[in-house]
């Protein structure tokens, strides 16, 4: 049976806006910033945690339509995902939860029968560690001064990823319609990496077994390239993703824009679809990030100022690697240092 009209309409102009946004991304200059270290729009994890002490909530909307060829069918699926992410007990370390509620309107086409499915189709809690971090040198964040070049273009090394690992759990609750034959609980592990190409680009992947010990585990794979605009409260992404299982294999794409209101505040639209056609998928989301940020930075001793660079800050405005927050908290302990020392002077005399 063919395509209903408005499905081929919705098709059309999702294919659209997907190239429209990939060759954005593709073609726009811009410098990358991350504030907010949001996961959204696309699906790629980062190797970084939200921080110590930060509480960050992503969540949003979704629709997306299926036609599966083999078996005659047209779904239409409404949900919302959300994850909920804290930094636990040091910087490394993330308790992350993942959760998708959808429903899913199949029509049988053959037999003129229509069921519904209402369920989590995701349901997970995990860790993630920071094991290596490329900028944790500070030979490597140290800016060259006699070129701009140099600080701005693409260099080998940069290829060098911060490597993160993650352990965590499914859970499967109820009679759930999608996972029929889960058990309640099933492990999942990954490994995800990440890579600043240059000031305005940013490469993450993820490699995940998923479902550990199921009748169905799932490999799966995801790359995702990331870059902001002139405008760095503008940012655009491309993603693909693979998924290899008995259940279901296939290969997706996704492209994005997300825009920066505040330094904790988010929001972001995203497209993709599919490359086969059992099923065939088309689907379009839109959420939000946000963060309470209870972090607090450690003090930096007086005697290491000199070593991260304080004529250069002074010259040069803040060193590579150090955040605004650093930046104040140094200044006013250099000035306060200053006062000290003035004041034991003047006792002194």
């Amino acid at each position: 049976m063919a395509v209903a009209p408005y499905r081929m309409y919705l098709h059309s102009i999702s294919v659209y806006l997907l190239l429209i946004v990939f060759f954005a991304g593709l073609s726009t200059r811009a410098q990358y910033t991350d504030v907010i270290n949001s996961n959204r729009p696309g699906k790629a994890v980062s190797a970084y945690a939200v921080g110590k002490n930060v509480i960050q909530a992503e969540a949003g909307l979704f629709y997306e339509m299926q036609d599966h060829n083999l078996i005659n069918t047209e779904s239409d699926i409404f949900g919302s995902d959300i994850a909920l992410r804290y930094g636990l007990f040091f910087e490394k370390l993330e308790i992350h939860w993942e959760g998708i509620f959808q429903q899913q309107q199949i029509d049988f086409l053959n037999i003129d029968l229509q069921e519904t499915y209402t369920n989590f189709y995701r349901n997970r809690l995990g860790l993630k560690f920071l094991l290596f971090d490329p900028y944790k040198n500070p030979e490597r964040n140290k800016p060259n001064l006699y070129s701009w070049r140099a600080n701005n273009v693409f260099q080998f090394k940069n290829l060098i990823p911060a490597i993160s690992v993650y352990a965590g759990a499914n859970f499967n609750l109820g009679d759930n319609p999608f996972y029929p034959d889960d058990p309640i609980v099933s492990p999942r592990a990954m490994i995800a990496t990440q890579s600043k190409l240059t000031p305005r680009m940013v490469l993450i992947s993820n490699i995940a077994y998923d479902r550990i010990g199921t009748d169905f585990p799932e490999w799966s794979y995801l790359v995702s390239l990331s870059r902001a605009l002139r405008n760095p409260k503008w940012s655009v992404f491309i993603e693909n993703q693979g998924i290899s299982s008995d259940r279901y294999s296939d290969i997706l794409l996704r492209g994005g824009v997300a825009h920066l209101f505040s330094e904790n505040f988010q929001a972001d639209l995203l497209l993709g679809g599919s490359f086969k056609n059992t099923p065939s998928r088309l689907f379009i989301s839109s959420g939000v990030s946000y963060r309470l940020d209870f972090h607090n930075d450690d003090p930096i001793p007086i005697e290491d100022q000199d070593r991260i660079g304080r004529n250069s800050m002074k010259n040069q405005g803040k060193p590579a690697g150090m955040s605004k927050k650093e930046l104040k908290k140094l200044r006013k302990k250099e000035r306060k240092a200053r006062k000290k020392k003035k004041n034991d002077w003047d006792i002194g005399s």
